[in-house]
């Protein structure tokens, strides 16, 4: 299986995003993120894409967590969306820029309560000693926010990554794979090639 490109990448994702949504795909939102420190160690781990665009990729995180810090000190970063079932993959590379209060509170106001609850209470890739202290945290904001609606702790933020290269992969036979990568050039025009598998 081939594919043609379209004239903007971002015309393309959508494209195979809805159809990885219309299928039985087991986490169709699930990204590697790839971020680097400022010491130049690398680190990945898998997010969830919460909205998408013309202005790039947005998921949420604690902006103390591992990645919330290397975001903060090296604001780029590399998506990859490996959908299997379809026998595709998409990767994004780009600069990152920390969303304003709004959209954060936006989206947190969305999750389940304990979730929210569970947010306020991790403190997101630090060492647990004690996993009933994790608990105990947690019955304890509960009792707090009682019969009260949960607001979004200050650390509690959203990341968009604007893509600078854009690649599509489609597996083909025999390892005749299809592949092209968007390069951005100037604003909203794209440079695109054709890539040998």
């Amino acid at each position: 299986m081939t594919f043609s490109p379209e004239k903007d990448p971002f015309d393309l994702f959508s494209k195979w995003y809805k159809a990885v949504l219309n299928f039985s795909c087991k986490e169709p939102t699930a990204m590697t993120l790839a971020t680097c420190s400022k010491d130049c160690i690398p680190s990945a781990r898998v997010v969830l894409l919460k909205e998408y665009g013309a202005k790039g990729f947005v998921f949420f995180t604690n902006v103390n967590s591992r990645k919330g810090k290397e975001l903060t000190e090296n604001p780029k970063a590399a998506l990859v969306f490996h959908w299997m079932e379809f026998s595709r993959q998409v990767r994004i590379e780009g600069d990152v820029k920390l969303l304003d209060g709004e959209k954060a509170d936006e989206y947190f106001s969305s999750r389940a309560r304990d979730s929210q609850i569970s947010a306020w209470c991790s403190k997101q890739s630090n060492v647990l000693k004690n996993w009933r202290d994790f608990e105990q945290a947690i019955e304890l904001k509960e009792k707090e926010l009682y019969n009260t609606q949960v607001s979004r702790p200050d650390f509690w933020v959203g990341f968009c990554i604007i893509p600078k290269i854009i690649e599509f992969w489609q597996e083909g036979k025999h390892r005749r794979h299809t592949r092209f990568r968007y390069i951005l050039v100037a604003e909203s025009n794209w440079k695109i090639e054709q890539l040998y598998p």
